[in-house]
C-alpha cells in the first residue's frame, strides 16, 4: 500500500526518503496527539482482555520506532519491547513516544543514497529505505488501533477533526 501511495509522489520529483518521511510525519503527529489527548486514567483501557492497553500500545509504537529507525540508520537497535517494560505512566509514555520521534527524524533525514545501504531486518538483508517504509506502515497499522480505542471512549481521533485553516 505504501509503495502505491508513494509512486505518484516520486513521479512528481520527490526523493524516496522525503516521500516516506512525509507519510510517517502525518501518522506520527496523529499518534502523539492521541497520546496527549487520552486521559491518564484511560491508559489502562483495553477493548478486550486479549489486547494491549492504550498505554501498552503507545509504548509498543515508541519501542518499535526506536528499533526500526536505529536499523534504518545502521545502528544497533534497542529491544522493541524496552519501553513497554519500563514506562507505565502517561507522562513517561508520551515522553518516550516523542523521544522515539526525535530518533526517527534523524533516520528520515538521510539521503536517498544512504537509504540504499543494506541492513539486517529480521534476519534478511534489506535496504534502509524499506525499513523506513516499514516503520511508517507499522505506525499506520497501530494508529488504526488507537482510533478504535479513542472512539470506544467517546473521543474523536485527530485525523477525523477539522484541520485549522480549512
Amino acid at each position: 500500500m505504501l509503495i502505491c501511495c508513494a509512486s505518484p509522489l516520486l513521479a512528481q520529483g520527490g526523493s524516496a526518503v522525503a516521500t516516506s518521511r512525509m507519510l510517517w510525519q502525518d501518522v506520527t503527529g496523529y499518534i502523539v496527539q492521541s497520546a496527549m489527548d487520552m486521559p491518564a486514567e484511560k491508559y489502562s483501557y483495553k477493548p478486550t482482555a486479549s489486547v494491549r492497553s492504550f498505554g501498552e500500545l503507545i509504548a509498543h509504537v515508541a519501542g518499535a520506532q526506536n528499533m526500526f529507525c536505529a536499523m534504518a540508520l545502521g545502528e544497533k537497535p534497542p529491544a522493541e519491547d524496552a519501553i513497554e517494560k519500563s514506562a507505565t505512566t502517561k507522562e513517561d509514555l508520551v515522553k518516550a513516544l516523542k523521544a522515539s520521534n526525535d530518533n526517527c527524524r534523524r533516520a528520515y533525514m538521510q539521503s536517498d543514497a544512504d537509504a540504499q545501504g543494506m541492513v539486517n531486518l529480521f534476519g534478511q538483508q534489506q535496504n534502509r529505505l524499506l525499513v523506513l517504509m516499514m516503520n511508517a506502515t507499522h505506525d499506520n497499522e497501530h494508529y488504526g488501533n488507537i482510533v478504535t480505542y479513542l472512539r470506544m471512549n467517546g473521543m474523536v481521533p485527530p485525523s477525523s477533526r477539522p484541520r485549522s485553516g480549512n
